[in-house]
């Protein structure tokens, strides 16, 4: 999902201002940037550090506002992933961004070009702008924000209009600690990200559906504006045979539990071998009993983000019904709490291929749970579908769970375990193919957020020279193949 599909109606006249003022923004920080090109690294940290106690002292307004665009959200992940995320982000970036900041020197034939040195240097790159999803309205607006900024950019942020709240409060607090001529929000609609796409950015990040991406990189391209996209996919959990444990099931479920599945590397579908599917579905609802009893009614729940989008996964359950497919509530109930949106989590057993929830991407608590009889025939299946974000291997046997990560193709993988190659500040983070291109986190977003230049300086002794005349290039190539 992302933050064009079915989007909110916002007034004209409203976006029309958002649209006129981000114009503006974009303006004043393209002449700040021309102003201050190259800022040294004892200002990229300020800003970092600033930045950390942002999300430090707004740590309970997060909280707040999340719950109050989700319908119900517990706290605790808003600590984990909104905050505490960023804020790890961050120090891992302060820790290595004097390394990253060096010139890299390359390889250069001292025969041809005597004592010059050639280097690669890393450059901001200007003002880029961040078209944020609604999903995680906090993790994937200030978070990118921390590389973009480490760069030596500067950031304009587009929230999603699903989350007012969380709007609102990110432009608060972003006003109140940054200088609109190095960080600024464009809150708005439709318009307004349909707008934003088409700015001539110095490098765009999208992250949302696949088919939004389409027009955003098709607006990107008429500036040449270099993007990039996270977008989603059916991520799927391979569950080798033997590997259905009460601890691989956790692994699976649980993670479904983040966001209540309105994660984009959540698992959307498990791949069961079909003589330990019953253990499966015995062994979530176990999972379940434990953890969370009466799951949709608990802090433990997310609320489904908005109506449309809770009537799109009731609909999907509702085809499922209709076909006379099997459906496991594991909350041992149905119905959705009306006022916060809350919906269990429910399993789709052996649903056919043409179901909603095979087909489409399911961004919510719905897992379908298909059995195989042969890994290999389970591996081509996925392969003759889109490469997803996130690929999950369950299994003891390291040469079968090497086999299907060698056999397969996606933005990241995890063995025993899922989604956890997301949230790491170390590791690169995106997708491939329909899943997205680019990296961000770590050193890889910095790149990603940096220009790359090559650089060479020359000295005594080469035979440059060569190059602009035919007949000494000649005898040096003369030269140096009868040397070599």
């Amino acid at each position: 999902m992302s933050i064009l599909d079915n989007a909110p109606v916002t007034p004209a006249n409203e976006d029309d201002a958002a649209i006129e003022a981000l114009h503006a923004a974009f303006a004043v920080q393209k002449a700040a940037f021309d102003v201050d090109r190259s800022p040294p690294i004892e200002v990229r940290r300020e800003r970092l550090q600033i930045l950390m106690g942002m999300m430090t002292s707004n740590r309970e307004r997060i909280a707040r506002a999340v719950a109050d665009d989700f319908g119900a959200h517990p706290a605790g992940q808003s600590d984990l992933i909104e905050v505490l995320g960023v804020i790890g982000r961050a120090a891992h970036v302060l820790e290595n961004l004097e390394a990253w900041m060096r010139p890299d020197p390359r390889h250069i034939d001292s025969a041809v070009f005597g004592s010059a040195r050639a280097e690669m240097r890393l450059q901001p790159k200007g003002v880029i702008g961040n078209m944020v999803p609604w999903n995680f309205p906090f993790d994937l607006s200030v978070g990118p924000m921390v590389e973009m900024l480490a760069a030596g950019n500067r950031v304009i942020v587009k929230p999603s209009e699903y989350t007012p709240a969380c709007a609102d409060l990110l432009a608060e607090m972003v006003a109140a600690t940054f200088d609109p001529d190095l960080v600024t929000v464009a809150v708005g609609g439709l318009e307004l990200a349909r707008a934003f796409s088409s700015v001539a950015w110095d490098h765009l990040l999208y992250t949302g559906s696949p088919g939004v991406g389409r027009q955003v990189m098709a607006a990107a391209a008429a500036n040449l504006t270099p993007v990039t996209l996270e977008l989603g996919g059916k991520c799927p959990a391979i569950l080798t045979p033997g590997s259905v444990t009460a601890r691989n099931i956790e692994s699976v479920i649980g993670t479904k539990i983040i966001k209540n599945g309105q994660m984009c590397v959540s698992v959307d579908y498990a791949l069961v071998p079909r003589a330990e599917m019953e253990a499966f579905v015995d062994g979530a609802r176990a999972f379940m009993a434990g953890a969370s009893p009466d799951y949709s009614r608990s802090d433990d729940c997310t609320g489904v983000v908005s109506e449309r989008h809770l009537a799109r996964l009731s609909d999907m359950l509702g085809e499922a019904r209709g076909r006379q497919v099997r459906v496991v509530s594991l909350d041992g109930r149905d119905d959705v709490d009306p006022e916060t949106r809350r919906m269990p989590i429910s399993l789709v057993v052996d649903p056919p291929a043409d179901l909603r929830v095979m087909r489409e991407e399911i961004f919510g608590p719905i897992l379908p749970v298909v059995p195989y009889d042969d890994l290999e025939a389970a591996v081509a299946g996925i392969n003759a579908g889109d490469r997803p974000l996130g690929l999950y291997v369950f299994g003891d046997d390291e040469a079968v769970t090497d086999r299907v990560l060698d056999a397969t193709h996606s933005g990241g993988a995890a063995v025993n375990t899922c989604a956890v190659q997301s949230s790491l500040p170390s590791m690169g983070f995106g997708g491939s193919g329909m899943s997205g291109m680019g990296r961000h986190h770590g050193m890889e977003g910095f790149r990603e957020f940096s220009n790359q230049r090559g650089l060479v300086v020359r000295g005594q002794g080469d035979m440059i020279d060569a190059f602009y005349s035919s007949a000494k290039g000649s005898a040096v190539a003369d030269a140096a193949l009868a040397h070599g």
